[in-house]
């Protein structure tokens, strides 16, 4: 099966979850721009289906900080390109509110090309300084029920807490009835 990603990370994390090979592509296609996570998600999965024209799924990650009023949400690449997790965290510097979500969606479309979406949240907090190492903003996320980052922990641990974890599980479920 075809993940829409380059990621070493996400593919070992999907090949985990789902227990079956996983394939990664280095396709690119434009992304449309939209605060709505599932039609970001879509989009980009139709566009992939028309290039490779095979089964196929795309991950988005969103993380929405309520003391930012939802942002970065879909954005969150273009924050951590221009302000990394210090720059994140520095943004809720004079903030007490840190709550955020993190949702990723995953679409998968099958050999006719019909669209499959599957949702994974996470609630949790924005840390008060990175901690921990992992991709992108793992180091800056402690999920609800944790004290530590996604970033201080394996990846096992990390997977209980996960909302691509989630996500996933949701994806293997569908497959497996299919």
């Amino acid at each position: 099966m075809y993940f829409a990603t380059s990621n070493r990370d996400k593919l070992k994390e999907a090949r985990i979850l789902l227990g079956i090979e996983v394939l990664g592509t280095e396709l690119k296609v434009d992304e449309v721009q939209s605060l709505d996570p599932v039609d970001v998600a879509e989009k980009k999965a139709k566009a992939y289906f028309e290039i490779l024209k095979k089964p196929i799924f795309v991950e988005d990650t969103s993380l929405s900080i309520n003391a930012l009023n939802g942002l970065p949400g879909t954005y969150i690449d273009a924050f951590m390109k221009v302000l990394g997790n210090e720059g994140i965290v520095k943004l809720l510097k004079d903030s007490k509110e840190r709550a955020a979500v993190v949702q990723a969606t995953v679409v998968f479309v099958d050999r006719q090309g019909i669209l499959h979406t599957f949702i994974g949240k996470t609630h949790g907090n924005i840390s008060l300084k990175p901690k921990g190492v992992g991709f992108g903003w793992d180091p800056i996320f402690i999920p609800e029920g944790e004290t530590r980052t996604f970033g201080e922990m394996t990846l096992d641990e990390k997977n209980k807490y996960s909302m691509r974890a989630v996500a996933l599980k949701k994806l293997k479920k569908w497959l497996d009835k299919s």
